[in-house]
């Protein structure tokens, strides 16, 4: 087997290793002897080889990559021992390892999974959308790594590695691929050497493909892709002791991808909670549980007194979505909105390493501006306005002067604008756009469908910048270091998320102008016209100096110390709006002009009046690591850990409505203690790895919904599990590999919260409360179900609604449940009897985290027939097994994510010596609608659960050439 083939033989540290594909017998001139290859890492920052590192790593290669038809985030978590990845809500995703990952969702939020690009930190990253090309490897590292990599990592390093330019001669190489859904993919390679110290080296990838998902209301394909990177790369080589490296990469991807897959619900009939607690079904949320019905219910109007007429629904009546069939198939949708994606990222780096003899220095500096913006149908669905025609008709009236008799002669001026912003005289019905600037419908900024769409829009900018250097030692003595030190700067330029609806638009218009009539104030509508939580600016401050020793304390024994300082400071600007000021239908710019934005109060907790709430927290930690290192033989390796890791806390997001929250959350701490054995054995034929860790976790961060905003708590966590990783070579020409992995991963002690899907916490006396005023939820508790079913009975009774109705008998809910008002219900509230907000918390002691799959496994096989003419046949069988696993941490057969299989195969024809090659490939054999997360929506949204999922099977042809 060439030396090359060894060396790019696979996935390290025991996971599947993949040989390359043309193979010749091993010569005693490779320099290697029958114990297999000996692959090469820089886990600890110098290049190892990886069965002699004391971590728990894994390692692509490009060979194992292609192999493996490995091609982005979602493939690379298949076959990884306790890893996995999902994409989530807000154009986000989430990379857990060993049951922690970025689980905390917000701008303030660091990653557990610390992402890097030759060694230095990505922020905000849309590296795992994009397609990988053109890498040296791509390294995962497991448990905290604080101090061997510049951003502090609770769970763990993801390291993608470019391929250097080569200054040896000049290189290429080209892939054409086709494959269904008219997939187009090409991959090229170009490797230049300028004179004897410089190279050059440009590669790229391009992919177009059709929609995966088909959407009935057009019978278009939507979920597509259209995207593209390119990077440039230049290497300097001024003498043999300095090396100095340059990048360039961008990337751009503008197409309909779907942000989600898919929605589900187990239809709640009494529109309280939207969806029910026991499964999730091929259903749409009951939409009177919604801010938009409940604000546009003709019970709500009139209770302000607003004619009921205006209402569009009414909160005892058919829903917007009682008459939509939702397909049973997350492949299909039914939506009149085509969603939009864009994103792109900008990438410049340069490395300097210059060795002082024994002594080397590495500074990098990394620049990136990365972007996001995504708008698809917030439901997914086309929903109907029951109380239309009586709505609008008494709409029309009202703009005709038919409230001249209220407000005085003129009143049309009030509602004449409604008419004109959200009709446009064609039958369409218009909803406001999503622009930065903050104007909308009444601007005259609108989009127009036959239905009045829904829909909102995720977007973000970032522009980032680190600086870090590395000193360290390669002495002959039994002592070596090294010392580190980094500068981070991370800006959000822009951070938004909207939801638009045509009913949002009218109960904006129809709250503003009578509001605005009755005080004899200019006509208004009540600003802004959509829900809008924005982030105007954050920035991050981070610095880090860190420092490992290694000494031999005998040839066996090697005892390595690790410490870390971190210094963390972020800022941030942001605001919440949603029908919060009048804003004169006069003004056409800016809604904040307003003269009325004076009422509105970004900022409840400082005196006066605020357009932003403002807020400032820092962070530092000292954490590091001890490691016994034991050589038992040059093949056989045993290790034990102690490492402690950091991950700073952050500030929560105003809200609309105030909900009291807290104001910031903290810092995460983890002790992880670990012990490996990395082992070869029968001369090079049998590889097996074996870990077993323990990670005690204090305030460990996650995500939950309220008000339409994540805000993020901290609980505490026991983790524990065991990671088996196996390579067996019977003969070069044969290859099998298998891994296995068990995680448990559940709350420690006692933690209390309200669980959003059951606010009465099953106490079977509870209320659960829908608050028309905003559509969130509160629960009244009290002695006994008569009793607090009587006082919400009694005090709906004056508010003109019903008394409380029982929830289906397989819905999981104990409680009643009713329409009603929680601060009028707690002004009232007699001794005994509590109105909770958002609910009666429950005990999460023993719950599984969220994103912990049980047992992972997975296993590939691969055989290599040599041809006499020097052409090799490689044929190649993968499959990974997820186990079940949980969407959050309240657990429940309704947040359960359901095992799933994944299997690839492919057949590969290389030519001799490699010039060229034609591959068969067929990924997802079993077509597998396998979900890898799932997101829950607040009350205020009807509860639903967004699911996310791999792709479906995929086939096609490939060819490439080497040159």
């Amino acid at each position: 087997m060439k030396l090359k083939a060894l060396l790019l033989s696979g996935i390290c540290a025991g996971t599947i290793c993949t040989p390359a594909f043309a193979q010749d017998s091993q010569s005693e001139d490779d320099g290697f002897e029958s114990a297999g290859p000996v692959i090469v890492v820089t886990a600890q920052r110098q290049a190892q080889s990886l069965q002699e590192v004391p971590i728990a790593v894994s390692a692509f290669d490009a060979e194992a990559l292609e192999s493996q038809q490995i091609e982005n985030a979602s493939d690379l978590q298949l076959t990884l021992p306790n890893v996995s990845f999902t994409k989530s809500n807000f154009t986000a995703s989430s990379f857990t390892i060993r049951g922690i990952g970025d689980l905390c969702v917000g701008v303030s939020c660091d990653s557990a999974t610390a992402i890097h690009l030759n060694s230095a930190p990505l922020f905000g990253t849309r590296l795992f959308e994009t397609e990988y090309f053109d890498l040296e490897r791509i390294e995962v590292l497991r448990g905290p790594q604080g101090t061997l990599f510049g951003r502090n990592a609770t769970s763990g390093v993801v390291n993608v590695v470019s391929a250097k330019p080569d200054l040896s001669g000049f290189s290429g190489r080209a892939e054409f691929e086709y494959g269904n859904f008219n997939s187009i993919r090409a991959k090229g390679m170009v490797n230049l050497p300028i004179g004897e110290a410089i190279g050059a080296r440009v590669a790229g990838f391009y992919l177009k493909r059709d929609g995966y998902t088909e959407n009935l209301f057009d019978g278009n394909d939507i979920d597509d892709r259209d995207m593209y990177a390119v990077r440039g790369s230049l290497r300097f080589e001024p003498g043999p002791d300095t090396t100095i490296d340059l990048m360039a990469y961008y990337f751009e991807e503008d197409d309909n991808r779907l942000r989600i897959q898919k929605q589900q619900c187990q239809r709640d009939p009494t529109g309280v909670l939207g969806c029910l607690n026991a499964r999730r079904d091929f259903d749409k949320t009951n939409s009177n549980s919604t801010f938009t019905g409940t604000l546009g219910s003709s019970e709500f109007l009139a209770l302000n007194g607003i004619p009921s007429n205006f209402g569009l629904n009414s909160l005892y009546g058919p829903d917007g979505y009682a008459n939509f069939d939702e397909p049973d198939d997350v492949r299909v949708v039914n939506t009149q909105f085509t969603p939009e994606y864009y994103s792109d990222e900008l990438q410049l780096q340069a490395h300097f390493e210059h060795n002082f003899g024994n002594i080397q220095l590495g500074v990098t500096g990394t620049y990136q501006e990365t972007s996001v913006d995504s708008r698809q149908d917030y439901n997914l669905g086309v929903g109907e306005i029951p109380n239309a025609i009586p709505a609008f008709f008494s709409l029309g009236a009202f703009a005709a002067g038919a409230a001249d008799g209220v407000f005085g002669p003129g009143s049309g001026a009030y509602f004449q604008p409604i008419v004109d912003a959200l009709f446009d005289g064609s039958g369409n019905l218009c909803v406001s756009d999503t622009l930065l600037d903050g104007r909308g419908a009444f601007e005259g900024q609108r989009v127009c469908t036959p239905d009045g769409t829904q829909f909102d829009r995720s977007n973000q900018e970032n522009e980032s910048y680190s600086v870090e250097a590395i000193l360290s030692s390669d002495f002959d003595g039994p002592f070596n270091f090294l010392l580190g030190g980094i500068y981070a700067d991370s800006k959000v330029l822009e951070n938004s998320y909207y939801v638009n609806a045509f009913a949002i638009d009218y109960i904006t218009g129809v709250l503003g102008s009578f509001t605005s009539a009755g005080l004899g104030l200019p006509p208004s509508y009540l600003a802004t016209s959509y829900f809008r939580n924005n982030t105007r600016s954050f920035q991050l401050e981070s610095f880090g100096v860190f420092a490992e020793g290694y000494f031999d304390v005998t040839d066996r024994l090697k005892v390595t110390a690790g410490i870390r300082y971190n210094d963390d400071k972020k800022t941030i600007s942001a605001r919440s709006t949603l029908a919060s000021f009048l804003n004169p239908y006069s003004n056409d710019g800016d809604p904040f002009d307003s003269p009325f934005v004076g009422t509105f109060d970004a900022d409840p907790g400082i005196a006066g009046n605020q357009l932003t709430a403002d807020r400032e927290v820092g962070f530092d930690e000292i954490t590091g690591r001890f490691v016994l290192d034991y050589e038992i033989s040059p093949d056989n390796h045993i290790y034990a850990s102690y490492s402690r890791g950091y991950k700073s806390g952050g500030i929560n997001p105003p809200l609309q409505p105030i909900f009291a929250v807290p104001e910031a959350f903290g810092a995460e701490t983890i002790d992880a203690f670990e012990v490996g054995s990395k082992n070869t054995f029968a001369n090079g034929t049998i590889q097996l790895n074996a870990t077993a860790f323990y990670y005690k976790y204090k305030d460990l961060q996650l995500s939950r919904i309220i008000a339409r905003t994540s805000v993020n708590d901290t609980i505490d966590a026991n983790i524990w599990g065991v990671e088996l990783e196996s390579v067996l070579r019977p003969d070069p020409n044969w290859l099998v590999n298998m891994n296995f992995s068990y995680l448990n991963a559940e709350v420690a002690g006692d933690q209390f919260f309200s669980n959003p899907r059951d606010p009465g916490g099953g106490d079977p006396n509870a209320v659960i409360i829908k608050d028309i005023t905003n559509g969130a939820l509160c629960a009244v508790t009290g002695p006994s179900q008569a009793v607090t079913a009587g006082f919400v009975t009694a005090v709906n009774g004056s508010l003109g609604l019903q008394g409380p109705t029982s929830f289906p008998s397989d819905g999981n809910i104990a409680s009643t449940g009713a329409f009603s008002i929680c601060s009028v219900l707690d002004a009232n509230a007699p001794a005994g009897l509590q109105v909770l907000s958002p609910g009666v918390q429950v005990n999460l002691k023993g719950n599984k985290l969220p994103q912990a799959p049980t047992i992972k496994a997975s296993a590939g096989i691969q055989y290599t027939h040599e041809f006499d003419s020097g052409m090799t046949l490689v044929p190649r069988f993968d499959i990974a097994m997820t186990g079940e696993q949980y969407g959050n941490v309240f657990n429940g057969n309704v947040n359960r994510l359901e095992p799933f299989v994944q299997a690839n195969a492919q057949i590969q024809l290389n030519s001799a010596e490699d010039r060229w090659f034609v591959r068969g490939f067929v990924q997802n054999i079993f077509d597998s609608d396998s979900v890898t997360g799932l997101y829950v929506t607040d009350a205020s949204s009807g509860l639903f659960s967004n699911i996310f999922t791999l792709d479906p099977r995929r086939y096609g042809v490939a060819v490439g050439v080497n040159f």
